[in-house]
């Protein structure tokens, strides 16, 4: 079994966006028991809070299910308990980084590194553009779970 982990900022929008994402297709393709995807944030500001209502209404628009999750915030265990901790942009990184101390045998990278044209997916806490958000993500899970089924 493959253990993922989208990890963001606060834990409320883009990390929680992704998990739903990715467990959506993960389910939609009959692979569930193959993988345990889970998400997490590199900050403690939301801990304990549940997403953020603009990403609940843009995967309900959309039909994704909401993964029931509460914010949290990731920990050196993660790194030895997730093969993958994927983080939403460059910051993401330098902080998973950070809190795992370069010491775990996770592969940690950014979610948009695994399409044609990598990059940062923008934080709609700032930006607002939680549509924006949501196709960089759907592009994101799409490619990593062709890639993490291809391996």
């Amino acid at each position: 079994m493959l253990k993922v982990l989208f990890i963001c900022h606060g834990n409320i929008c883009r990390s929680p966006m992704a998990q739903s994402v990715f467990q959506h297709l993960v389910d939609q393709k009959g692979v569930k028991q193959q993988f345990y995807v889970d998400s997490a944030a590199t900050s403690r500001e939301e801990i304990g809070n549940s997403p953020h209502y603009d990403t609940k209404s843009i995967l309900k628009k959309n039909h994704i299910p909401l993964q029931v999750h509460y914010a949290r915030q990731l920990t050196v265990q993660d790194g030895y308990e997730y093969d993958y901790i994927i983080g939403m942009d460059q910051w993401n990184i330098k902080e998973i980084k950070r809190i795992l101390a370069n010491d775990c045998p996770c592969k940690v990278f950014r979610l948009l590194d695994v399409v044609d044209h990598p990059r940062d997916i923008a934080d709609p806490w700032y930006t607002g553009d939680f549509e924006r958000t949501f196709e960089d993500v759907k592009e994101g899970c799409k490619f990593l779970l062709e890639k993490l089924l291809n391996l």
